[in-house]
């Protein structure tokens, strides 16, 4: 049986930043196992971008937003590869989201006390003056908006391929196209068992999202995750340079429906999605199929709000969002094995992807973290009550 020192089953965005981050201290012999070649887009990690922000409306969240800019510095300066684009952001909370009710702290209030407790710089504009700025923003006059200069976007293919190639440089070995089957803790230590090899490891890392609960079967757990598939729509914009970064910042939109939306990026093309919302499925049962209602419900909302933004329809992407009942991630070992590490992202943790592969490889070393993750503790209630009551923010 093959032996090594540490195995991450599952190398997207979290598990590839988790295998470099364990090759970076444990030099070579880390082994990697994904189950479809890299760079798939089955998952949660494909795609050219993700919104980075220090804007966060949970404390736990905007504990780590400092610490995972400084995290993709560092993989920026390790690899001399740019991954962070800044381009400034904007959260807008129309009059429908204030009229809902309680939001909780998914508000403008909850961002700026936040801002407020951390000394962040922010600004609050009212709708004049976000088009005066912007032009391309249609508002009513009933909008709220907070602008915070350090938002931008993580190129979420380009920081994958990034951490592979670091890892193997370190002496990682990846193995593709190579489902596995079982983990399964021994007293020897944990195996990782595919069709062809059955592997041996000191620790393993699990960062198999949608699969989760099948890589953990036959450790005892089985957490209460829900699976969405979620859809983005890249329009090409006949304005380009009104929609370029360095003229058009990430968005954020809190309203009936919570879209965000990227200026021209990856693609010749604008991006807009909506935050949750999407069918429930398996990772077995989903489809590649977007959803017309949403694709209607987005030219509906940029016509009235950003008709520039809009084009031409250049494709519409799904991916999977895989959730615990209160949303927040999962970094934790198993309780009563911390040889095996679990990482659940619960649709928004690849803005954080390079702080968490930290996070994964000092519990797996260390058996805790520098940085705080008690929140995100498989012994929290939401984990361990049956009653807990499911909380989506869609």
């Amino acid at each position: 049986m093959k032996h090594f020192p540490a195995i991450v089953v599952g190398c997207g965005g979290l598990g590839s930043a988790a295998l470099y981050r364990l090759s970076l201290r444990l030099g070579p012999g880390v082994l990697g196992i994904e189950q479809f070649r890299l760079g798939h887009e089955r998952g949660a990690s494909q795609d050219h971008s993700r919104i980075i922000r220090l804007a966060q409306h949970q404390r736990a969240y905007s504990a780590l937003a400092p610490a995972a800019y400084a995290a993709w510095r560092e993989v920026e300066d390790a690899s001399a590869q740019r991954l962070v684009t800044t381009t400034g952001g904007l959260v807008i909370e129309d009059a429908d989201h204030r009229a809902a009710g309680d939001t909780g702290t998914r508000n403008i209030e909850g961002y700026v006390r936040l801002f407020t407790e951390f000394g962040v710089d922010h600004e609050l504009l009212d709708p004049a003056e976000v088009m005066r700025r912007w032009p391309q923003f249609r508002l009513t006059g009933g909008e709220r908006t907070l602008y915070q200069r350090d938002s931008g976007i993580v190129d979420a293919r380009r920081a994958n391929a990034v951490h592979a190639a670091l890892a193997r440089g370190l002496g990682a070995r990846i193995v593709e196209d190579t489902p596995v089957r079982a983990v399964r803790p021994t007293p020897a230590g944990v195996e990782v068992r595919t069709d062809d090899e059955t592997y041996l490891a000191d620790r393993v890392v699990i960062a198999g999202d949608a699969w989760t609960n099948r890589l953990l079967a036959d450790c005892g757990v089985q957490l209460p995750l829900t699976v969405t598939q979620e859809q983005v729509t890249y329009y090409a914009t006949a304005d380009l340079r009104a929609f370029a970064p360095e003229n058009f910042p990430v968005f954020m939109w809190h309203g009936e429906h919570n879209f965000y939306g990227f200026p021209v990026y990856g693609e010749v093309a604008t991006k807009l999605g909506q935050h949750m919302g999407g069918h429930e499925v398996t990772a077995d049962t989903r489809t590649f199929d977007p959803d017309p209602r949403r694709r209607e419900r987005y030219l509906a909302f940029l016509n009235e709000h950003i008709p520039g933004f809009a084009g031409p329809e250049l494709t519409t992407k799904t991916c999977l969002y895989t959730i615990p009942p209160d949303q927040n991630f999962v970094l934790d070992t198993l309780p009563g094995d911390p040889r095996v590490v679990v990482a659940v992202g619960a649709g928004h943790a690849y803005k954080f992807a390079a702080l968490i592969g930290t996070i994964l490889a000092e519990l797996a070393l260390d058996g805790a973290s520098s940085h705080p993750v008690d929140a995100f503790s498989l012994a929290r209630p939401a984990l361990t009550d049956h009653t807990f009551e499911q909380a989506f923010h869609s």
